[in-house]
C-alpha cells in the first residue's frame, strides 16, 4: 500500500503535541521521579522492556512517564532510542542455571529439589481493592529469637536450586530429541524472521512480542479451535538474576559487566501423537526480561504448540508475524490518518453499482478494488 503524506494541518499538529506536554509535564500532581516509577510501577517497565528488546530500568521509566502510561508506546519510544544506540559488543551466552534465584514454584511436584521461593507475589491473596489515604507507615522488622531479622537470608544453595528438568532427565522421562539446538541464535533484530523460521527465531519473536497477544494466542491454542487439542503442566517458573558478560577487548576473557533480571518457564506435556514417544515428555521453554510470568507461561506452552502444530498449521506464522506489539499497533494507529481519498473511491463505487442496478445492469460479483490507497 502506498500513502501520501498528509498536508495542511501542520499547526494543529504541533500545538497538539504541545497541549500533551504542558499536560504531562505540567500537572498539578506531584512529578514522578525514574525511582518512583521503576518502584512504584515495577511490573510496568519490565513489560516495556520485554516488549522493546532493551533492558534499561531508567530509561524504560522515562519512556513510560513519558507515554503516559501507556506501555506500547513506552515500548516503541524504548524500541526507537535502541535503534540509535552503537552496538558496542556481543554479549556472552548465559547459562540459565546460573540465575540466582527470586522466586521460584514448581507446580508439577510437591517435594522437588530444592525450596519453593514463592518472593514478592499477590498469587495466594484475595483480590481486594485497597484505597489507603496516604502512603503507609514504614514496618520495623522485628528480631527473630536467634537475634537475627525475622526474614533470614536464602543460602546460595537455596538461591540457585537444581532444575526441576534435571529430575526429569534422571528419570529418563524427557524427550531430548525433540528439542535440537540451533546452530546459530536467529537476530531478529537485524533480519526479520519469516516460516519456516528456526526455534530461537520463534522464542526471540516471543520474548519481544506484546504480552496480551501472546497470551491471547496461548489460550487460542489451549481450547483448540484449530484442532491442535494438547495438555499442558507448568513444570518450573523462576524469576532471578542472571550475568550480563562480554569478552574483555585486550585479554579475551569473559568480564561480568553486569546484571538483568529474567522470568523463565519450562511447560511439560504428554506427547501422545502417532509418531511420537509417547513413554516421554514434551518440555517448552519460555524466557523474558523482567518479571513477566505471564508471557513467560505463554512462550513455554507455545514453544511446545509451534514445534508439535506450527509447520501444519498458521500457529508458527501468527507467532512471527502478528505479535509484535509495535507491528500490530502501528497498523492499527495509521488508521487515525487521513484516508480521504480512499474513502471517496468507495464512496464511488457504491454509487455507480446502485445507479447500474436502477438501471437494470448485471452487477460484477465484486467491484475492483483500487490500485492503492493514499492518505490527503
Amino acid at each position: 500500500m502506498g500513502y501520501s503524506g498528509a498536508r495542511g494541518g501542520l499547526e494543529a499538529i504541533l500545538a497538539a503535541e504541545d497541549l500533551v506536554r504542558r499536560k504531562r509535564d505540567h500537572a498539578p500532581a506531584p512529578w514522578a521521579s525514574t525511582e518512583q516509577i521503576t518502584t512504584r510501577f515495577r511490573l510496568a517497565v519490565d513489560r516495556v522492556m520485554g516488549e522493546a528488546g532493551l533492558y534499561d530500568e531508567p530509561t524504560a521509566a522515562a519512556a513510560f512517564r513519558q507515554a503516559e502510561g501507556d506501555t506500547l508506546e513506552a515500548s516503541h519510544l524504548l524500541r526507537a532510542q535502541r535503534s540509535t544506540l552503537q552496538r558496542l559488543a556481543v554479549s556472552e551466552p548465559v547459562d540459565p542455571g546460573e540465575m540466582t534465584v527470586l522466586r521460584r514454584i514448581v507446580p508439577a511436584f510437591r517435594e522437588p529439589d530444592g525450596p519453593q521461593l514463592l518472593g514478592r507475589t499477590s498469587d495466594y491473596t484475595g483480590r481486594l481493592l485497597e484505597r489507603p489515604a496516604g502512603p503507609p507507615e514504614p514496618v520495623p522488622t522485628a528480631p527473630d529469637t536467634a537475634g537475627g531479622t525475622e526474614r533470614a537470608e536464602r543460602t546460595e544453595e537455596q538461591r540457585s536450586p537444581r532444575r526441576f528438568l534435571d529430575l526429569l532427565r534422571k528419570m529418563e522421562l524427557v524427550a531430548e530429541g525433540r528439542t535440537g539446538d540451533d546452530p546459530e541464535p536467529h537476530d531478529i533484530t537485524r533480519k526479520p524472521a519469516r516460516p519456516p523460521a528456526d526455534r530461537s527465531a520463534v522464542l526471540a519473536a516471543m520474548a519481544r512480542a506484546e504480552s496480551g497477544a501472546l497470551v491471547a494466542l496461548w489460550y487460542r491454542s489451549v481450547l483448540g479451535p484449530d484442532g491442535d487439542v494438547h495438555e499442558i503442566t507448568l513444570g518450573e517458573l523462576r524469576h532471578g538474576r542472571l550475568p550480563l558478560r562480554v569478552r574483555h577487548p585486550h585479554t579475551g576473557n569473559p568480564v561480568a559487566v553486569g546484571e538483568f533480571r529474567v522470568t523463565e518457564a519450562e511447560a511439560i506435556e504428554d506427547l501422545d501423537g502417532a509418531d511420537e514417544d509417547r513413554a516421554r515428555f514434551d518440555v517448552g521453554y519460555g524466557l523474558c526480561f523482567g518479571h513477566n510470568e505471564r508471557k513467560a507461561i505463554a512462550m513455554a506452552n507455545l514453544d511446545i504448540a509451534n514445534r508439535r502444530f506450527g509447520r501444519s498449521g498458521p500457529l508458527e506464522q501468527l507467532l512471527l508475524l502478528t505479535v509484535d506489539g509495535l507491528d500490530s499497533g502501528g497498523f492499527l494507529e495509521h488508521l487515525k490518518l487521513p484516508h480521504y481519498v480512499t474513502f471517496r473511491s468507495m464512496v464511488e463505487r457504491k454509487q455507480a453499482m446502485r445507479a447500474a442496478a436502477e438501471a437494470g445492469e448485471d452487477l460484477p460479483a465484486r467491484a475492483a478494488e483500487p490500485a492503492g490507497k493514499d492518505c490527503r
